[in-house]
């Protein structure tokens, strides 16, 4: 069995697919709303450059991904803070 390949026709498409480029769609996707990257936090995070002992460092990557957060709530607790 020999297959040919062609260049995909409109018949090859799904009919359930809406045309985007009728005016009703065309509306609502100018009207939509673009959000890139993630939400805003109420109480954003703030970078910064902290200088930590080699083994200290280890220790927390070594529990795997969240070190930092882990970190952070190490600090808030020395910290004394909620």
């Amino acid at each position: 069995m020999q297959s040919t390949q062609h260049a995909p026709s409109d018949d090859d498409f799904d009919d359930d697919i809406p045309d985007l480029t009728t005016p009703y769609w065309a509306a609502k996707m100018a009207a939509a709303t673009i959000q890139r990257g993630r939400p805003r936090a109420a109480t954003p995070k703030v970078s910064t450059t902290i200088r930590l002992d080699a083994d200290v460092l280890a220790a927390f990557k070594a529990q795997g991904s969240g070190w930092q957060s882990r970190i952070n709530a190490a600090l808030r607790k020395a910290a004394d803070l909620p």
